[in-house]
């Protein structure tokens, strides 16, 4: 049965995509591709032999590159494409995407680099063809509403912010990729991303950081365990910890219920957000405020409990429907190339952090 979807007598045109890359995160946007009265799976892109099959599976054709792609004579241009390929693939898929004048969802994070993701940047600014970052959080309903209440002024001027990605990776899933016990492998390239992502898209730009890291427990060569303080350009100061290595409930993926493949734990939140005039908690959406004419504001006055109505929405099925407005003319990206890349500098700017000691601007030489 379809997913929901616009009213087909107002756009009843049915896009052609394909998707590069049939790992975990390809098949999930194919289930959503082929789940939608809006879209239709026109190809998979991938090297590996066991794509050959799988593209057969589903009755589509098959290529190994998008260079193929492209040159194929017995199928059509495809209306966009959805880049689900390896992290150091992004960039160049765009690329070869732009080149040839079709729209592309590029999965998180846009780049492996900061200056692969400004050669992006800079070839789109030459040749503007729509590109959305697969920042799929952008489109949580919980995180929409949490920033409209922000925006509306009713925790007043926000002054701190406490975040937490907090987990448990078990010992298998290392076994089975010896590269996350490397450099390069630990919670702050892994996960990190998108929790900046998250808290830049509440609470506006981060301005500096000052993080220290650990791999006490583990030991391995890489960290498993980062605390970090945030200077926000609105003056609001910020703390996040992020550990892959604890027996906690508050992370996104555990608190907002938005991928079932996690246990979900409702009662826990895992960013409070606190203003002059109230605060509010993530993804809970409970709020603690001062009641008109309770009272003067101050530590003896009661709050009035409060939590917003939320409606909730699929945010990968949610991110479809805009990629296809996007091809379509009908709405800019969400986030951008650019907009995505400053997620990538704020991580970048961790990790200088830790690497240095010193608290780091964003514009500090260090991040190129």
């Amino acid at each position: 049965m379809p997913l929901t979807d616009p009213d087909p007598s107002v756009d009843s045109r049915v896009f052609q995509l394909a998707v590069a890359g049939a790992g975990l995160i390809g098949r999930r946007h194919i289930e959503l591709i082929q789940a939608s009265a809006r879209t239709r799976l026109c190809a998979i892109v991938d090297p590996t032999p066991a794509s050959v099959d799988f593209a057969a599976s589903l009755g589509v054709p098959h290529f190994a590159s998008l260079e193929d792609l492209f040159a194929a004579q017995t199928l059509a241009k495809p209306d966009g494409v959805i880049l689900a390929t390896p992290n150091p693939l992004h960039v160049p898929g765009a690329l070869c995407c732009s080149q040839h004048g079709v729209p592309a969802l590029i999965e998180k994070p846009v780049a492996d680099s900061l200056q692969a993701g400004r050669q992006l940047v800079d070839a789109l600014a030459q040749n503007p063809v729509p590109m959305l970052v697969g920042h799929h959080r952008r489109h949580s309903s919980t995180l929409q509403l949490a920033r409209r209440a922000i925006e509306s002024g009713e925790l007043g001027r926000v002054v701190t912010v406490m975040g937490s990605a907090q987990f448990y990776k078990p010992d298998s899933y290392f076994e089975q990729g010896a590269w996350r016990s490397q450099a390069g492998g630990g919670p702050i390239l892994i996960n990190l991303i998108h929790e900046m992502d998250n808290l830049r898209y509440l609470c506006g730009e981060v301005e500096s950081v000052h993080a220290v890291a650990s791999n006490a427990v583990r030991q391995f060569a890489v960290e498993d365990t980062v605390v970090m303080t945030l200077k926000f350009s609105s003056g609001a100061l910020g703390t996040f910890t992020l550990s892959d290595t604890v027996a906690s409930p508050r992370s996104w993926e555990q608190t907002s219920g938005e991928n079932t493949d996690y246990p979900r734990y409702p009662s826990e939140d895992c960013y409070f957000i606190a203003g002059t005039r109230g605060s509010l908690a993530v993804p809970t959406l409970r709020t603690w405020s001062y009641a008109p004419g309770g009272g003067e504001p101050g530590w003896w006055t009661p709050f009035a409990l409060n939590t917003l109505a939320l409606e909730a929405v699929d945010p990968l099925e949610a991110q479809l429907g805009h990629f296809c407005d996007v091809i379509a003319g009908k709405a800019a990206p969400v986030i951008t190339v650019a907009d995505a890349l400053q997620s990538l500098r704020t991580v970048e700017a961790v990790r200088c952090s830790v690497a240095s000691g010193q608290t780091v601007s964003l514009q500090d030489n260090c991040l190129g």
